[in-house]
């Protein structure tokens, strides 16, 4: 049975409230975009605000381990959702969006929209290969892996565009 997630489900499980992006992920339309502007505003605030301590080497850890982190995460609560990959599950857009602004450093508050758009479009339509990968990979690596893919062609627009 599929469990309608709510504040009190995400509140009774630390992976619950990573899994569901700290609650951006039980916004009722389009919970998936809610966390990416999450995933973006902490990436601006943290970078902007610690400077000395959120620097790209370190950004790179964060999100290395946060991927591993939002695996157990999402095995977690889709579980106990009912469902492999339910829609409140945002931890992997919040990674995927702080790796698309880690590899565009620096840029400016543009560069960041049109990242923001080109990401959600490759993770909303899941054009193949993507599609491949998300229909593939289940549980936890599934629901964070297809993301990091459509990090990757994000990455690919932009340095197509900027060699054009």
């Amino acid at each position: 049975m599929i469990r309608k997630p709510s504040i009190g489900f995400m509140l009774k499980h630390p992976a619950h409230i990573l899994a569901q992006g700290f609650g951006s992920g039980l916004s009722p339309a389009v919970p998936g975009t809610s966390g990416t502007l999450l995933g973006w505003l902490m990436f601006v605030v943290f970078t902007q605000r610690w400077p000395s301590f959120f620097t790209a080497g370190h950004w790179g850890w964060i999100i290395f381990v946060g991927f591993f982190i939002g695996v157990w995460a999402c095995q977690i609560t889709g579980k106990n959702l009912g469902t492999p990959d339910h829609g409140s599950m945002v931890w992997d857009e919040i990674i995927a969006m702080w790796l698309v602004l880690l590899l565009l450093m620096p840029c400016n508050f543009t560069t960041q929209c049109w990242a923001f758009f080109v990401f959600r479009f490759f993770d909303m339509v899941k054009p193949p290969p993507i599609r491949y990968f998300d229909q593939r990979f289940k549980g936890g690596f599934g629901v964070m892996f297809d993301d990091i893919v459509a990090a990757f062609f994000t990455l690919l627009c932009f340095a197509l565009w900027r060699q054009g």
